[in-house]
């Protein structure tokens, strides 16, 4: 392991010195939770005779306060089909518990939405939120004091912040996220992109683009892209909260049931009545914060993280903002090409050496914090290891040294990119976060006159009569946390796409977020302030030059807003349940906060 990169020292010492008093206060509160609950023997005995009423199996364990209890908090749902392997998770778990004479309740389980069906659809807009309801419900299952640890199953998009920032609030227990891994490869992600984009130019039918569709996403376990989902697996290994090379071993193979076994026997060994203690609120700390910014910046992942990443460190007592990100990113180098930024998948990634290579370069140069408190024995530097079985033992060895593919997986030495391809974008319309690593330096700058639009649906429109064939800056604005719930504008990539292949410059600015797809066309995403409440974005006008620069941080409009009425959004959120999260958007915050009012409310 070698010296710390200055950088990542210097980012840290700021965060730590920003967090002092959060912080601090963090942990007094968790170490009077766990002084106030210790173990369910501080249950009334009517409140414990409940707790086990339906425990059949393992009442008199329970009851006589044998061995650790362990909660599981489960997504599981079989619509998605990276939880769809969860459904039988707890049996198996509760039979992993008793061979070390522990048990395991589900505790309770939290919603789970699949971005990827609602993308473009008005059920995309109750997505960020679902990460607050998901906190509070993990709040809910955590609340009963039963419990010696917690086992959390979850993957895909909001839910594993979500989980990680309830489960926070319980930080006094131990916890170990327990994944179930990616679907088989299916067809390749560049040729699925290909055709949605020929659909977009009426090239290809609908019949071809589901037949294309079906043909990616066809099976149990995890998409295959590198999205917000496999972006959240590959942080929690950078965080310690998963059993060291957990992320991405397919669903459904011994090595997985044997990676799930070791969880649960974990987890009573680091509970608090043993002599390794872990706590999850001292394991998340601001050097995993850290470690999980600079594994998102080296693999190329989700733009979405620059909104979950500030969220789920404010409920550790952290702060962390995008000016932290950006300087991480320009000395974190771009060390995978995993699709959107690259041909290969996410099994492609993990059989070329996947998270043990990554993590043992980022601790060979110094770019991660060695010195962490993990799940695992060993610190951050058990995950530069791989698991593996003898016979039916799992077991661990080192990560390979060299790539198994160098179009995948680079050393440090010899990066994709000189930085982590993550950049703040600012000026006088606010500030944005700016993704480069699938897009070509010379787009790194883009400057053309705006077209405006409310809502995606109208850009498709314009596309679709020709309007915006020429050079442009494409404004969506209205899309904020408050105004709709930042959805995804997962409808633009194609014809923007087009666009771009056609060969214009074009770039898109917007309050709103692109998906963890995030592709090879110039964006400024997350604008804040959010163009509701009189945002400079609504109060820019068609025809207005844009400048958008990721070499210089740039984002300015080239006219004089100083005199302009903001423009107001349009209809009222309501239908497909938008009006049951009215609350939630009127005390969300800003996005380079979070982009939450349950954060926000609670005074995190």
């Amino acid at each position: 392991m070698s010296k710390l990169h200055p950088a990542i020292g210097r980012v840290t010492a700021r965060i730590i010195e920003r967090s002092k008093d959060s912080r601090r206060r963090y942990l007094e509160l968790m170490d009077a939770e766990a002084e106030k609950f210790p173990n369910r023997g501080a249950l009334s005995c009517s409140n414990l005779a409940h707790g086990f009423a339906a425990a059949l199996d393992d009442k008199a364990a329970i009851k006589s306060g044998r061995g650790a209890n362990l909660a599981i908090v489960t997504a599981y749902n079989d619509m998605l089909s990276a939880h769809q392997p969860y459904g039988r998770y707890p049996e198996a778990m509760k039979l992993y518990a008793r061979e070390i004479g522990a048990t395991a309740q589900v505790a309770g389980g939290v919603p789970a939405m699949c971005d990827g069906v609602t993308q473009g659809q008005l059920g995309m807009e109750l997505s960020l939120f679902s990460r607050d309801v998901i906190a509070l419900s993990t709040g809910i299952a955590l609340s009963h004091a039963m419990f010696d640890g917690m086992a959390l199953l979850g993957i895909c998009d909001k839910i594993v912040p979500g989980l990680v920032i309830g489960a926070l609030r319980f930080g006094h227990l131990p916890a170990i996220f327990v994944p179930s891994g990616p679907m088989p490869s299916g067809l390749a992600n560049k040729e699925k992109q290909k055709v949605r984009q020929l659909y977009a130019e009426g090239k290809a039918t609908r019949a071809d683009l589901l037949e294309s569709e079906s043909a990616s996403y066809h099976s149990p376990g995890t998409c295959t892209f590198y999205g917000t989902a496999n972006s959240n697996q590959m942080m929690l290994e950078l965080m310690g909260l998963h059993i060291p090379g957990a992320s991405f071993v397919p669903p459904g193979t011994p090595l997985r049931s044997a990676l799930t076994r070791k969880a649960v026997h974990r987890l009573t060994e680091i509970g608090r009545e043993g002599d390794d203690y872990r706590p999850m609120g001292r394991v998340v700390d601001e050097k995993a914060i850290v470690n999980a910014a600079v594994g998102l910046l080296a693999t190329g992942g989700s733009t979405n993280h620059a909104i979950h990443i500030p969220a789920m460190a404010r409920a550790a007592g952290i702060r962390i903002d995008w000016q932290d990100l950006d300087e991480l990113s320009a000395a974190v180098p771009l060390i995978a090409r995993v699709y959107p930024n690259g041909g290969a998948d996410v099994n492609h990634f993990h059989a070329a050496g996947g998270m043990g290579y990554v993590i043992r370069e980022l601790l060979d140069a110094g770019l991660a914090h060695g010195d962490v408190l993990t799940v695992a024995e060993g610190g951050m530097a058990a995950y530069a290891d791989e698991p593996y079985l003898e016979g039916d033992t799992l077991a661990f060895r080192p990560a390979p040294k060299i790539s198994g593919d160098d179009t995948i997986l680079s050393p440090v030495a010899a990066p994709f990119h000189p930085d982590g391809g993550m950049r703040l974008v600012q000026g006088n319309l606010g500030r944005a976060t700016f993704k480069t690593s699938a897009v070509e330096p010379d787009r790194y700058t883009i400057e053309a006159p705006a077209r405006v639009f409310d809502s995606q649906e109208a850009v498709q429109t314009a596309f679709k009569a020709g309007e915006l064939d020429r050079d442009v800056i494409v404004v969506v604005r209205f899309q904020g946390p408050r105004a709709n719930g930042m959805p995804e504008l997962h409808k633009l990539t194609p014809p923007l796409g087009v666009l771009q292949d056609k060969g214009f410059k074009v770039a898109l600015v917007t309050d709103g977020r692109m998906s963890g797809a995030s592709g090879k066309v110039p964006a400024a995403i997350h604008v804040t302030p959010e163009a509701l409440g009189g945002g400079p974005l609504s109060q820019v006008q068609d025809g207005d030059v844009i400048r958008l620069c990721a070499n210089t941080g740039s984002l300015e409009v080239l006219a004089d807003l100083s005199t302009r009425t903001p423009a107001k959004p349009g209809e009222a959120m309501q239908g497909m349940g938008r009006e049951l999260f009215a609350m939630l958007r009127a005390h969300a915050d800003g996005a380079e906060q979070g982009g939450s009012a349950m954060l926000a409310e609670a005074g995190l």
